[in-house]
């Protein structure tokens, strides 16, 4: 079994813990996340170090142990370095564009796609409109929004046109006939 869960989380400077029993407040320079937890797990602040502590070694007690621990973990780190996921748009005529604070993506449909960035979520657009990095504190969100994009139009496999993530691997295969 993964013990992810014993894993001490340190807290860098400037990263204040709120701990209101199932309920976890954490607050830092770039910004607050606030998470409810199961109410069995037990989340101790000691000295600038977080621990979660586990009532049993049940098995559904293990594994909200070690979720619980990641949780927390990555709303430290939201807090106090941010997260971002990178897209590469490939294809002749695909681009990314900025309107404003909203992304608009020209990928090959009679019309532009826009998608506008929920709160705490920032845009960008670099390599000459065809790199989109997507940065916030929360890494469900950062992934979830990388990935609506994403499905606006997913890499093909025979030419791979599409919008990917940065180093995602795209299976090619060959067209009609074995054509190479």
């Amino acid at each position: 079994m993964s013990r992810i869960g014993n894993l001490p989380i340190q807290l860098p400077k400037g990263v204040n813990v709120e701990i209101k029993g199932a309920a976890v407040n954490v607050s830092g320079p770039k910004g607050k996340l606030a998470q409810s937890f199961h109410p069995e797990m037990a989340v101790e602040l000691d000295g600038g170090v977080l621990f979660v502590k586990r009532p049993s070694d049940s098995r559904q007690h293990k594994a909200l142990h070690g979720l619980t621990r990641s949780l927390l973990n990555n709303m430290v780190l939201g807090v106090s370095e941010g997260f971002s996921k990178t897209l590469e748009i490939e294809g002749v005529g695909y681009r990314a564009a900025m309107e404003g604070k909203a992304l608009v993506l020209t990928v090959g449909y009679s019309h532009p796609v826009r998608f506008d960035p929920p709160q705490d979520v920032v845009f960008a657009v670099e390599d000459r409109s065809k790199t989109v990095i997507i940065s916030g504190i929360d890494k469900q969100v950062v992934g979830e929004i990388a990935a609506q994009i994403r499905k606006a139009r997913p890499p093909e496999p025979y030419k791979g046109k599409g919008i990917r993530y940065r180093g995602e691997y795209v299976r090619r295969k060959a067209g009609k006939a074995g054509k190479v």
